[in-house]
This record gives structure tokens, sequence and C-alpha cells, in this order.
């Protein structure tokens, strides 16, 4: 596999949160400016966000917003909500498979998330899209945490 498109070990995506990462688009102009995962590196270049979870043993990518309001971040830096296979949208209640981005309950019930393709080989994981660059670990440059005012649904 290409060292390039190394994100990160297996070991080091949980299975009760999230794996935050950077990266960016071939493509700039098949972002939407409306979502909350949208930032931008200091040449002027969009990124995007994905967040790394393990279901069912196997890791999962997606893109990081939420589909009811796609302005607010799930994972802000210090891991998504996840607890018996579910992601959770803190901002709002909405729970998402973790093995397929499928919403289950919540305003957005029966949206996916946007699915980032990964694989795994020799116990690292490795983006396999081609839609997207690997830049970093962690949030995309200059975002904040996209939770404006609204209410945490898990009690944190």
């Amino acid at each position: 596999m290409d060292e390039h498109r190394r994100i990160a070990g297996v070991e080091e995506v949980p299975e009760e949160s999230t794996l935050l990462a950077t990266l960016r688009p071939t493509d700039p102009d098949a972002v939407d400016e409306g979502e909350g995962d949208l930032g931008e590196s200091e040449d002027g270049a969009p990124e995007v966000e994905a967040i790394l979870t393990r279901a069912a043993g196997e890791v999962r990518a997606f893109r990081n917003y939420c589909q009811h309001w796609t302005d607010v971040r799930l994972d802000k830096d210090d891991g998504a909500f996840v607890r018996n296979g579910e992601v959770f949208c803190q901002t709002h209640g909405a729970t998402f498979e973790a093995d397929g981005g499928y919403c289950n309950f919540g305003p957005c019930e029966g949206a996916v998330l946007e699915s980032v393709d990964v694989t795994v080989a020799d116990d690292a994981v490795y983006l396999d899209d081609d839609a997207y660059e690997f830049v970093r670990l962690g949030p995309s440059a200059g975002k904040g945490d996209g939770s404006g005012s609204r209410i945490d649904f898990t009690g944190n």
C-alpha cells in the first residue's frame, strides 16, 4: 500500500469513539460550503474531515458532518460518542449505524452518512477513495467545534 495514503494503525481506531482525519478533495468543486467539516489549508485549498471507527471488527470511515444539520460536526476533535455500534450526533441526538452510516433514530432517520473508502492492510488503515488525499490526523485547518448553541443529547 502507498504510505502517503496511510491514515493510522488499526489499533489507533477506537470502537467506542472515533478517530478524526483531514483529507483534501481531489476535485475542490465537489465539496459543498454548507458541510460542517469543511476547512481550508494555508494555501486556500479546501479540506474536509473523516471520522474512522471500528464496528463489528471492521474499520469504517465517514465524512464528519451530520445529515440533519450539515453544519454540525460529529467529532469536534475529541472523538464522537459511540455506543453499541452507533455514532451519535451530540447536537440533536440522531444515531448512525457505525457499520454503514444509516441513521436509525432522530430527525434525519433514513439518511446515510457520506462514506469514505478505506482499506485495512498490514495492521494499518489506508485511504482507498480516489476523491480524497490524506493530509493528517486531526481537524481540518481553521475549524471551531461546529457546535453553535444547540443542545447536547448525550448528557455530556
